[in-house]
């Protein structure tokens, strides 16, 4: 099993390297793909030292998958290249989730619509992703008609950048900005770039992506972005409209029953998810249920993942894992260039 990572030095793409290990993922050949500035610099996994490729040198060593994490730009050029050499891409960029014959997954919910024909896999939107893993078991039983969100999205969000200029801001050093503001004791109600209908193009991946990822296109999605001064790990309030009426104890036991889902929902004892202690998780948790006040079937709750792991490079190895368990991907060794491993002696 060939496994490519691109973007093998960025937030993700490290995370991924991290998650890979420790989920024992049963990958015989690693390949860390970077930018040009970064080939032939050195990364450690599981003990050992491995050289960064570049990515047309990837392409040519056939990996059996792809990890891509690189922006959509790249994804975009690069993904059907890999993809034309029989390696299944899971790219979690924006660039392919909402092309109509590319499937956008979260496994838990909608794994089943993979096929061996599907060489490009999206992943989804961080922020739609943990909403999801909430919204969908409860859909099946009470239907979802709406939903208001807001969230509330850490740094980490935009890479490297966006927490070194928190970080340079808190500890009152110069440095390079991402954000049109300050970030340090702010809030800003803008992630990526606004639309013609005033909302920003993050919102509008939680309207669209949600539909698609729970086959409903019928559910209303309200979103408000906001990125806030924390590190990692991000959180969403959410007001949730039903069709049909629900007991609030029963559908606490659905979310405890759901697997991925952790409810934390004990307010009297200050017990609620919360950005710190999601950190490194890969789970998604939940708290502060209650019903809505204001109108009937209606829910709300607040939601909190590591937008890193679940987020990000967690969901896309859970697809990887979906397709070998399911037999979608042949683990049988494809002929093609070996991968340069450094023994520990040699890189020091």
């Amino acid at each position: 099993m060939r496994v490519a990572v691109v973007g093998a030095t960025g937030l993700v793409g490290s995370t991924m390297l991290k998650v890979l290990e420790e989920r024992k993922f049963p990958l015989t050949q690693l390949i860390p793909v970077a930018s040009e500035k970064s080939v032939g610099k050195e990364i450690v996994f599981k003990e050992e030292f491995y050289r960064v490729k570049g990515i047309l040198e990837a392409v040519y060593l056939k990996p059996d998958i792809a990890f891509f994490s690189a922006g959509a730009k790249v994804s975009r050029e690069w993904a059907p290249k890999f993809a034309k050499e029989g390696t299944t891409v899971i790219d979690n960029s924006s660039s392919w989730r909402m092309e109509p014959n590319i499937p956008l997954v979260v496994p838990e919910i909608n794994g089943d619509v993979l096929t061996p024909e599907d060489k490009i896999i999206a992943n989804p939107n961080c922020s739609t992703i943990q909403m999801v893993m909430v919204l969908n078991p409860l859909h099946k039983k009470y239907k979802v008609n709406r939903v208001v969100v807001s969230t509330y999205q850490s740094v980490s969000g935009t890479g490297a950048k966006g927490v070194m200029q928190l970080m340079n801001e808190r500890e009152g050093n110069t440095g390079e900005t991402i954000y049109p503001h300050s970030i340090d004791l702010n809030c800003l109600p803008h992630i990526d770039v606004f639309m013609e209908n005033n909302y920003t193009r993050e919102e509008m991946k939680m309207v669209n992506e949600t539909r698609k990822i729970m086959r409903a296109p019928h559910i209303q999605v309200s979103p408000t972005c906001v990125r806030v001064p924390v590190r990692g790990g991000h959180s969403e309030s959410v007001n949730v409209e039903f069709e049909n009426d629900f007991d609030l104890n029963e559908l606490i036991q659905i979310l405890k029953n759901t697997p991925g889902v952790i409810v934390q929902d004990d307010p009297a004892n200050s017990i609620y998810p919360m950005p710190v202690s999601a950190e490194g998780k890969d789970e998604v948790f939940v708290g502060r249920i209650r019903r809505g006040l204001s109108l009937q079937n209606t829910l709300n709750c607040w939601i909190v993942a590591d937008n890193l792991r679940k987020g990000a490079a967690t969901n896309a190895i859970q697809i990887a894992e979906y397709l070998i368990q399911q037999r979608i991907i042949n683990r049988e060794k494809k002929s093609g260039g070996e991968t340069e491993q450094i023994s520990t002696s040699q890189a020091t």
